[in-house]
This record gives structure tokens, C-alpha cells and sequence, in this order.
């Protein structure tokens, strides 16, 4: 079912005020997305339609069993992208969350799990994680060029061309 990037954040937000309060109203929802009330009627009045979404007026929103499948893999790409980011690239939250919830709605499935093998070689890497990162922030910073190796793969490098010898 094809949804508009607008209507994404609509579902994915309905999710998340579900998973801490149980249950979302639609007040709930224009808070959590800046809107105003009447954007989050028209939205709700879509999504019912689509079969996405329970509501009648002044009614608390839940979602229907479809409703939870597409909001819970929107929530999944978000949070997927939002590790990337902080994880790997070191950028802070806001920017990552902000760029996280402007390319979950573009990225297909398969480029997603391809971010996921990444995340998990780079967690599983002994050369990973937190060194990794403040090792590319410390090159950032410092205006080192970019091809320069960490000291790891500089040795690696190194005993690479020694034992070809």
C-alpha cells in the first residue's frame, strides 16, 4: 500500500504514543508531530479509510493489525538509520533523528538491511565502535586528510606490504 511520506509520519507517530501510553489521542499526535488538530483529523480520516487505523471522533486511535505492521517497519527503518548516524558517523541526536525521519520514507527495504549488516560488522569489528568513531571524530577535527589510516590499519598496512616481501 503505497502511503505519502506525511502519512508515514502520522502512522509511525500513532506507534510511539501507543508504546509509552498505551493509547493515542489525537491531541497526542499533533504535539509529537507540531501540527495542528485539524491536520491530524484529515490524516486520521485517510488512514481509517486505508483500514490502517481505528478512531471515531473524540475517540482514542489505535492502529489495526496492517496499521501495526507498516508503523512498526517505519519505526524499525528510523531507528535503523538513527544508529547509523550516531553510531557510526558520530552525529548528534536531534540531526540524526531529523535526517533518520527524512530518508526512512525513501530507502527501500533491501538498501535498509544492507545499513543493518554494516551496523553489525561494525559492532562485531574489533577495530569498531566507540575507538572507530572517536578516531574519525579526532580526524575530522584535526583536518586530517581522509585517505590518512587509523594507527590499526596503518600497522595492518604496514605488515601487509612487509609479509608480501
Amino acid at each position: 500500500m503505497e502511503l505519502s511520506s506525511s502519512l508515514e509520519d502520522y502512522l509511525e507517530a500513532i506507534y510511539n504514543v501507543i508504546k509509552v501510553k498505551t493509547a493515542a489521542r489525537a491531541t497526542d499526535i499533533a504535539k509529537k508531530l507540531d501540527v495542528a488538530n485539524s491536520s491530524v483529523t484529515n490524516a486520521l480520516q485517510i488512514l481509517v479509510n486505508r483500514g490502517l487505523v481505528n478512531h471515531a471522533p473524540y475517540d482514542i486511535i489505535t492502529l489495526t493489525p496492517e496499521g501495526s505492521k507498516i508503523a512498526k517497519q517505519i519505526a524499525w527503518k528510523h531507528e535503523v538509520f538513527r544508529d547509523f548516524f550516531t553510531t557510526v558517523l558520530a552525529i548528534d541526536s536531534d540531526t540524526a533523528n531529523k535526517c533518520a525521519c527524512s530518508i526512512e520514507h525513501v530507502i527501500p527495504d533491501e538498501v535498509i538491511e544492507r545499513f543493518v549488516q554494516y551496523l553489525d560488522f561494525e559492532r562485531q569489528c574489533k577495530y569498531g565502535g566507540k575507538r572507530w568513531v572517536e578516531g574519525f571524530g579526532f580526524m575530522r577535527k584535526a583536518g586530517t586528510n581522509e585517505n590518512d589510516p587509523c594507527e590499526v590499519c596503518a600497522e595492518k598496512k604496514e605488515q601487509d606490504a612487509r609479509s608480501e616481501k
